[in-house]
């Protein structure tokens, strides 16, 4: 069955599944130190009343037969355990039906988490993660050479997220087709990195040739993903440097990481490695070359929505069609910000607040904050409150069923969320109010970071919510 394989992606498998599997312990992890405060039984958005709404055909997840925070700690945990095991090989020390059984599991736990994850879970990268999961599944182990139609799967994959993101710019905001939407970006990004001012700062020039270089890179390059090598490898290798830009100029979780994984899988890296058919193995067990044939049908069964969705003038940013996340569509702002509107939340310890009341100001880990705060690098860890303050300052519709209880647990002194924060002005007890204002923020100009050593400087819009306290 040599039509069957590509010995000479044998290395590329091995990158693409460590890669993964590192992507996997993180997105476990950030489910483990974050999910008491977001949907534990006594979160912002409880798993337990979420249940009780839908059923097990709406959202599958093991949480159906039974939840408590002490479970879901042990699945998160458990998650964690195995992607650390499989980024360490565990998968090529096992029979080939064993590794597919770690891979499939490590799918299915974390399905189960995204399914009960509510809003804090609602990100593009969730899908992606699961539908990438899922195929790797079917990648084989050491016993059998790389499966040539699982790796065009994951090129099929790859395409849709580069050309999907590609085509919602065009057909969304005018100012990529004037090349000038990264004159903002960079700035209005949900949460900028630490290089993000810097690359707000490059002459407009430039931000014209960022633009270009993404429409080329999304629009023409994907479909020379299945074109023979080496091109498919230099096209891949476009793909990564790309994102390894938006690595650096901003926190995107683990998006521009998992799309470096799966752009691996295309690399040939013969030349690097000198084995180019990998050592001698049996032959494909009759078994799996079945199964890769079932989920080959299947995916290319599921992949009509996605391509209608791609060819549509209203194509959707991104999308699950099914509650297994096995083929998705993706994009990615196809609307660029031109200000960028920040939630401070502040709180007081005086029982009747007036004009002389001292307000102590709440710090977030990763969204700005303290104008004098550079940004820090979090990806591809996820800061999943952070990122929703962000759509919460965009919308007062998009925090409906979380920031009430999130201010509540503020004024509870709630330990679990407050570990979600980078700074507690309130150590020894809570505050008796808190309020939330909103602000506008935009980098500071060379002059006024040499002057003032702020790097954002901010001014009141509004009042996002007046003082309340417990009982109101």
């Amino acid at each position: 069955m040599e039509w069957f394989t590509a010995p000479e992606l044998w290395t590329a498998r091995t990158v693409f599944q460590r890669g993964l599997a590192v992507l996997y312990g993180v997105a476990f992890l950030s489910a483990a130190l974050q999910f008491r405060a977001l949907i534990g039984a006594r979160g912002m958005l409880p798993v337990p009343d979420f249940l009780r709404r839908t059923t097990p055909l709406r959202s599958p997840s093991l949480f159906h037969w039974h939840y408590s925070d002490r479970l879901f700690a042990a699945v998160a945990w458990t998650g964690t355990g195995l992607a650390a095991a499989l980024a360490a090989g565990a998968a090529d020390a096992v029979p080939l039906a064993a590794a597919m059984a770690l891979w499939l599991l490590l799918w299915g736990l974390y399905l189960s988490i995204v399914n009960v994850g509510q809003t804090w879970y609602a990100f593009g990268w969730e899908s992606l993660l699961l539908e990438t999961g899922f195929l790797a599944v079917f990648l084989g182990n050491d016993d059998v050479a790389p499966p040539l139609l699982v790796l065009l799967l994951l090129r099929w994959l790859l395409f849709r997220v580069e050309f999907g993101a590609g085509l919602i710019k065009i057909r969304g905001d005018a100012c990529w087709r004037r090349l000038t939407c990264l004159e903002h970006h960079h700035e209005t990004q949900p949460m900028p990195g630490p290089l993000s001012w810097f690359f707000h700062r490059l002459p407009r020039p430039l931000h014209r040739v960022e633009a270009a270089a993404n429409h080329v890179v999304q629009l023409g390059v994907p479909f020379l993903l299945f074109t023979p090598q080496p091109v498919a490898s230099i096209a891949a290798g476009l793909m990564i440097v790309t994102q390894l830009w938006l690595v650096l100029s901003g926190n995107f979780a683990w998006l521009n990481w998992l799309t470096i994984v799966l752009a691996a899988s295309v690399l040939d890296l013969t030349a690097l490695t000198g084995t180019p058919g990998g050592n001698p193995r049996p032959d494909t067990p009759l078994w799996y070359a079945a199964l890769v044939l079932a989920l080959t049908a299947l995916v290319l069964v599921r992949s009509r929505r996605p391509v209608l969705n791609l060819l549509s003038r209203h194509q959707s940013m991104n999308r699950s069609y099914d509650p297994f996340h096995l083929v998705n569509t993706y994009g990615a702002f196809g609307t660029v910000g031109r200000v960028r509107d920040e939630i401070v939340v502040e709180g007081t310890a005086d029982r009747t607040p007036g004009p002389d009341t001292r307000w102590h100001e709440y710090g977030f880990k990763g969204k700005p904050g303290d104008p004098h705060r550079l940004p820090r690098q979090f990806a591809p860890y996820h800061l999943r409150l952070d990122w929703l303050m962000w759509f919460a300052a965009l919308s007062p519709g998009y925090a409906r069923e979380w920031f009430g209880p999130f201010v509540e647990r503020l004024l509870a002194g709630d330990r679990d969320t407050l570990r979600l924060l980078g700074h507690n002005p309130f150590p020894d007890a809570p505050p008796v109010h808190v309020r939330a204002r909103l602000y506008r923020y935009r980098f500071s100009t060379w002059r006024e970071l040499r002057d003032t050593g702020a790097w954002w400087q901010r001014r009141l819009v509004r009042e996002y919510l007046p003082p309340v306290r417990l009982g109101d």
